[in-house]
């Protein structure tokens, strides 16, 4: 798009804390995708299908998908996950955070870490204190990120983000652009990484 800040990139992974999908995308992005990859948080609730995990109709359905889950973390040889005792968690705190940690250049650093602490660890990110040691280990202050995640400008740009990710295309997450399309699902990490191979 011109204009867009996809101008200067090769790839981007479009993601929310709040999707488990999402954790198991950033656990191998990084050595799956074969260029650079700028990560950008969104609010998955405001993409045109929303945040789809956590619409369970019952019991059984909701463990028949994080069941789903588990097993494909083992496929790929992830820890086993530990679900946060409140499902799907309220991200908007986390996401903001997030969004502070793109201003500074941390982004993946903290996704990794806030990913983990819910998927590995099983703490709920909707508790500011477990957002606030994700970001400790990535040497972000938490006085700071307290102070970030308030500011107006930085929930204008999470939106900006996020219109710029529906204007895209993207109707939710896990999405990766790249040069040669967009991806999303389960899917998107393979094949936006045979993409940027052809």
């Amino acid at each position: 798009m011109a204009g867009s800040s996809t101008d200067s990139v090769r790839a981007a992974f479009y993601f929310d804390l709040a999707v488990p999908e999402c954790y198991l995308v950033a656990e191998r992005i990084l050595h799956t995708l074969p260029a650079a990859c700028e990560w950008r948080p969104v609010l998955g609730s405001k993409l045109p299908d929303g945040l789809r995990f956590g619409a369970w109709r019952c019991a059984e359905e909701r463990e028949i998908e994080l069941e789903r889950f588990e097993r494909e973390a083992a496929r790929h040889g992830l820890p086993p996950l530990r679900w946060p005792a409140e499902l799907p968690i309220d991200s908007s705190f986390a996401m903001r955070v997030a969004t502070y940690a793109a201003s500074i250049g941390r982004a993946v650093a903290f996704a990794q870490a806030a990913f983990r602490q819910a998927y590995a660890g099983g703490h709920d990110l909707s508790e500011p204190d477990n957002v606030l040691i994700a970001a400790a280990a990535c040497e972000m202050h938490p006085s700071a990120v307290l102070k970030a995640a308030e500011l107006r400008s930085v929930g204008e740009a999470l939106e900006r983000t996020t219109a710029e990710a529906a204007e895209l295309g993207i109707a939710s997450v896990p999405a990766i652009w790249s040069q040669g399309g967009l991806f999303s699902g389960r899917e998107a990490l393979d094949a936006a990484a045979r993409s940027l191979v052809a």
